[in-house]
């Protein structure tokens, strides 16, 4: 099959990176503070105004709202289908802080985590050939699909509670990925209501409720994940929920279009399966933090 390779937006990759880049770095510092926080705050909004207290954690905030910013950037530029996969590489730039702390080497998993992460966007985005279209007007299918990733989010969240120290992380992390992947889409439908009709017209809409709805969820979400597991339980599922949430979303009422014909889609899943490949085995990485897990912590003592 012979692949017609469409130039690529620079700008809308150099802030895709860019916000990745930005993401990575805030992850890491902000499980940093969080392993370190009360248990009691388990999935407790405490646990968010405790963190507050800890300049660590907020200069992990300032660097993940900076790449949530570039991010929405990229989206107002370009293709949900496309932005997606390359955010996906915060994990790179988490790994890179990482080893930086731990002096770890990258070795043979690093490097196949790399290839495969790297070559897995690169092959989605060359045979999706993603490009907009007319967004779908159908209410119903809008509410169908984020109400399918939001349900299943509650649902992970819900088995989470029950075995918050075995799986419990990795659960909580999908579902904060579900959620930031609808966040990501609504964000996309806020710009261009913005675009089209101003601040009356956005303000008069329910997607940048939702929007802040969603962001302040999946952080509760992620810093409990963050507080009970290492990055190397959590970020993996995190980072792999997400992008596909998001081009679910794009696809499904945003009116992303990808190629479909079979050779295609052939890439597209091997691209797909490719960087989920890759993220689990950067998260799992040697290098990334292995946290504090099993060490005990009060509920009553207060992170500072």
């Amino acid at each position: 099959m012979i692949i017609e390779v469409r130039s690529v937006s620079v700008p809308v990759l150099v802030l895709a990176v860019s916000a990745a880049c930005c993401l990575g770095f805030g992850f890491v510092l902000q499980q940093n503070a969080a392993q370190r926080a009360p248990i009691g705050d388990f999935l407790s909004p405490r646990l968010l105004l405790d963190l507050m207290k800890v300049p660590r954690w907020l200069g992990g905030m300032a660097l993940m709202v900076a790449g949530m910013a570039l991010g929405a950037t990229a989206l107002g530029h370009g293709e949900l289908s496309l932005v997606e996969p390359l955010l996906a590489t915060n994990l790179l730039f988490a790994l890179a802080l990482s080893r930086h702390q731990t002096r770890q080497p990258l070795g043979r998993q690093g490097w196949a985590g790399l290839a495969l992460l790297a070559g897995g966007v690169t092959a989605f985005v060359v045979a999706g050939e993603p490009s907009g279209g007319h967004a779908f007007t159908d209410p119903l299918r809008h509410w169908l699909i984020i109400g399918g990733m939001v349900g299943l989010a509650l649902l992970l969240t819900g088995c989470a509670k029950r075995a918050r120290l075995t799986v419990g992380p990795i659960l909580l992390a999908l579902a904060a990925g579900l959620l930031y992947g609808v966040q990501d889409a609504l964000t996309r439908v806020s710009g261009q209501r913005l675009a089209e009709g101003g601040f009356a017209e956005l303000l008069t809409g329910w997607q940048p409720y939702a929007v802040l709805a969603l962001g302040v969820t999946g952080l509760v979400l992620v810093q409990s994940a963050f507080e009970t597991a290492p990055l190397r339980m959590s970020l993996p599922a995190l980072t792999a929920a997400q992008p596909l949430a998001g081009i679910a979303c794009g696809v499904g009422f945003l009116g992303d279009r990808l190629r479909t014909d079979a050779g295609a889609l052939t890439w597209e899943a091997g691209g797909l399966a490719a960087v989920v490949g890759g993220i689990v085995l950067l998260g799992m990485h040697p290098a990334m933090p292995k946290g504090t897990v099993g060490r005990a912590r009060p509920a009553d003592v207060r992170v500072g």
